[in-house]
């Protein structure tokens, strides 16, 4: 089966809003794709849809070219984590793996694989009731594993993690993107997927707003700002400004300039020799790229508070 999840056209209305409007992207093997919106935006509706648990209006969502209803064996293709506690609480995290494998075709053996892989081998046998939200993530991650899947779906995996879950997380899901597999990811950390992610599909008000590499939408966040230290600041803002930059004065010592690389502006600054101490080119954070490419896509916004400005 191939690794892919191919989503084209999707729109569905529940009552009167319109949740998908022509949702379209593909996820392809061997990266982890981060799902990125803010609330409303159709990310949990969209990967219902494709797992057949909601129906589309109009367009298409494939599994490896298929739809999910059509799999014979769907846990051996697709391996999904969208609730952590979809789980019978008074049976043992074992059995309910066990419960899940049998439903399959598969043996207690692949039940102890998966075990480890999450690594849940000292609390497997305990009530799953009584586990964290992480430990149910692991649980989960277990499950969506049982079957040895090429693509792998997981709704907000990173929530109940310590910072060592966060940790194990983010290099497990890389992971087994490197085995080859599909791997999408939805989440609102934006931290742990810019050292996760590959690929990212942003999505609002039920459209993709943005399908491109996480490097791609730094880059583009960046743009070409350029912070300078100098003690000859006017000098130096009087050259640059006469080499077609924006400048402005941020500190004492301290330039922002646009519309000059970090290469020519070390440049022009030597060629009038004005002195500097750094040129250090902006990067912008992942979470900075989403919030300008989200900005107009947010339905519910707080109210600035009393006596202060929305932040």
């Amino acid at each position: 089966m191939e690794a892919t999840i191919e989503v084209t056209g999707l729109r569905k209305r529940f009552g009167p809003t319109l949740a998908l409007d022509g949702m379209t992207f593909t996820v392809l093997p061997g990266q982890v794709t981060g799902f990125v919106g803010p609330n409303g935006a159709g990310k949990s509706t969209t990967m219902r849809v494709i797992l057949g648990l909601d129906a589309a209006d109009d367009g298409t969502a494939l599994v490896g070219g298929h739809p999910y209803w059509t799999l014979r064996h769907p846990l051996s293709q697709v391996g999904a984590l969208l609730d952590a506690g979809a789980l019978q609480p008074s049976r043992s995290a074992r059995n309910h793996l066990l419960w899940l494998a049998h439903s399959q075709g598969l043996d207690a053996k692949r039940v102890d694989e998966v075990v480890e892989q999450a690594g849940l081998q000292s609390v497997i046998r305990r009530k799953a009731g009584g586990y964290s939200l992480g430990m149910r993530q692991r649980l989960g991650i277990a499950a969506a594993l049982l079957g040895d899947p090429p693509v792998l779906m997981m709704d907000e995996p990173f929530n109940g993690m310590d910072p060592e879950g966060i940790v194990w997380m983010r290099g497990f899901l890389r992971g087994l993107a490197a085995q080859g597999r599909a791997v999408f990811v939805s989440s609102h950390l934006m931290s742990e997927l810019q050292d996760t992610a590959d690929h990212l599909v942003v999505v609002g008000r039920g459209k993709v707003i943005a399908d491109a590499s996480v490097r791609d939408m730094i880059a583009a966040a960046s743009g070409d700002l350029v912070e300078l230290r100098t003690t000859a600041r006017a000098d130096a803002m009087t050259v640059l400004a006469r080499a077609g930059a924006e400048v402005a004065a941020t500190a004492p010592d301290v330039i922002t300039v646009k519309g000059l690389s970090a290469e020519r502006t070390v440049a022009t600054l030597t060629a009038n020799h004005v002195s500097f101490t750094e040129v250090t080119a902006h990067r912008a954070s992942l979470e900075e790229a989403y919030m300008e490419l989200t900005r107009d896509a947010v339905e519910f916004r707080a109210a600035p508070a009393a006596g202060g400005a929305a932040q």
